[in-house]
């Protein structure tokens, strides 16, 4: 496994509070489930109570917040406007044709939610997880 630079070393270095703390980030994302934006915000919290104590817990909250707000904010607005693109356009027969692509649209939530898991379940091992695009970026600029 790579090294980066802007976090410690996996595992040796890590206290089991800040492995915690890093997958609470992650599965904040099941928040979201019962609330609209409680993962988002959960996620927002821990990183401002750890900026400060842990670089560790900072990245992955702040990875985890940037990544919900994309994943269920973004695509989830996505998918409600297909879906009503869909709705108002069914008397032309075009709306049946758009239905499968705001079925598609309505799963990237879904797949959010196994996503965070899996940064939940890496971090409590300790290792260093990286969401595809988003974790490259927040490490260039935290």
């Amino acid at each position: 496994m790579e090294e980066h630079p802007t976090l410690p070393a996996p595992e040796a270095a890590l206290s089991a509070e800040e492995r915690q703390w890093a997958m609470l980030a992650h599965l904040s994302v099941l928040l979201n489930l019962a609330t609209a934006l409680g993962g988002p915000i959960a996620a927002f919290l821990i990183y401002l109570f750890y900026r400060e104590r842990s670089r560790y817990v900072a990245f992955h909250a702040l990875q985890a917040l940037i990544f919900q707000l994309l994943a269920w904010v973004v695509a989830g607005v996505t998918a409600m406007g297909a879906w009503l693109l869909s709705l108002a356009l069914t008397a032309l027969i075009i709306g049946i044709c758009l239905m499968p692509v705001a079925c598609l649209l309505s799963l990237i939530p879904l797949g959010a939610l196994a996503y965070g898991v899996v940064g939940a379940i890496a971090c409590s091992r300790g290792e260093d997880f990286r969401y595809w695009l988003i974790g490259d970026w927040v490490a260039t600029s935290f």
